[in-house]
């Protein structure tokens, strides 16, 4: 085994894909950052009526992580009821033209892909 490419790849703390990946590569934080490119500065429950299938146990657990890797901001404003605005940071702007290339990547290549999902399953049965 070569030794390089195990550090290289082994760990996530030494691999900047796996260790990125692992964070946004999950089901709701790439729509989640495309939603506040669009809209700028949401709430959290206007978040959950633009993508209605989330919970919010985990549309809360997605805008930590966001907020964690410094992606998102949150500002909390001192009021009754508390009002808590999202909004994407300069880190998370700057992560916008690789997520676009992703999903024209994605739209461009969606009926292909679909069309081999058909083709293994029928090889399966």
């Amino acid at each position: 085994m070569d030794e390089k490419i195990f550090h290289k790849y082994g760990h996530p703390e030494h691999c900047p894909v796996r260790n990125v990946m692992d964070r946004i590569g999950d089901k709701w934080s790439v729509l989640v950052l495309l939603l506040l490119e669009d809209c700028e500065v949401l709430r959290f429950n206007e978040i959950c009526n633009y993508i209605k299938t989330i919970s919010q146990k985990m549309l809360a657990s997605t805008l930590r992580s966001l907020e964690a890797d410094g992606l998102v901001s949150r500002q909390v404003y001192a009021q009754i009821p508390p009002k808590v605005e999202y909004r994407l940071t300069e880190r998370g702007k700057s992560l916008l033209p690789h997520l676009h290339n992703l999903v024209s990547w994605a739209a461009g290549n969606m009926d292909g892909i679909q069309q081999s999902r058909k083709n293994f399953e029928g090889t399966l049965n």
